[in-house]
Order: structure tokens, then sequence, then C-alpha cells
């Protein structure tokens, strides 16, 4: 029963990233419409678009490797409030575009230390592997 169980959850899992995956698909066909009939291109659009492509590959992985690096949420936060301070424009209060701005020196900050930590992850496993082969 129990495996019944655990097969309907990775069955259902790969299915929604499918389904992620293919309206991700849809979503950047519709805004490529909405490009070619508005006949103009901001990079608020091309930023959108990055973010498309980072879900798309985020789903894939996940379905490749049923798991997810944690880098990926990271960069697509970083695109979503720089898209965010791009399109506000001139007209917010500076302190708005302060707290956006301290936002992305987090998130970068946050990227650094979670790629350094699989380096080192990455450097110990290694270190392990060959004093077990010693």
């Amino acid at each position: 029963m129990e495996n019944v169980v655990e097969r309907l959850f990775v069955a259902g899992e790969k299915g929604l990233l499918i389904v992620i995956g293919l309206l991700t698909i849809l979503a950047v066909l519709v805004e490529l419409l909405d490009l070619l009939s508005a006949k103009t291109v901001t990079l608020a659009d091309l930023l959108l678009l990055f973010i498309y492509l980072e879900v798309f590959g985020m789903a894939f992985v996940y379905y490749r490797a049923s798991t997810l690096p944690v880098t990926l949420p990271v960069l697509i936060a970083i695109t979503g409030i720089t898209r965010l301070i791009i399109l506000q424009g001139k007209d917010f209060e500076p302190s708005i575009l302060i707290y956006e701005a301290g936002a992305i020196f987090l998130l970068a900050i946050a990227f650094a230390i979670l790629t350094w930590a699989h380096l080192q992850n990455a450097k110990l496993k290694q270190l392990i592997k060959d004093e077990e082969q010693n």
C-alpha cells in the first residue's frame, strides 16, 4: 500500500511539473504575441522572458533530478525585483527603491553564500571519497 501511495505522489509531482512547463511555454507565447502586436520590446519585457526561462529551467531541473537547487528561486526573485524596479519608473519614492535594492543585495548575498556552501560541500565529499579510497 505504501509503495502505491509513493508512486501516486511521484506521478502527481511529475504531472504537475509537466503542467508548469506547458503553462510556462504558453505564457511565453502570449508574451511574444503581445510584443509582436505592440511592435516594441522593453527591458521589462526581456526580464519577464528571463523569468519565464528560469521557471521553465527550474521545472526541468526538478523533473530530471527530483531535487531543486535553492539558487534558482533566488535568481528568479532577483530578476523579478529588478523588473519591478524598471516597471515602476521614476514616479515612486526613493525609499521604495532603496528597499528594493536592499532586497536584491540580500538575495545576492544569499546566492553567494549558497554557491560557496555548495562548492565547499563538493570539496568535502571529494575529500571523503579520496580518504575512503586510501
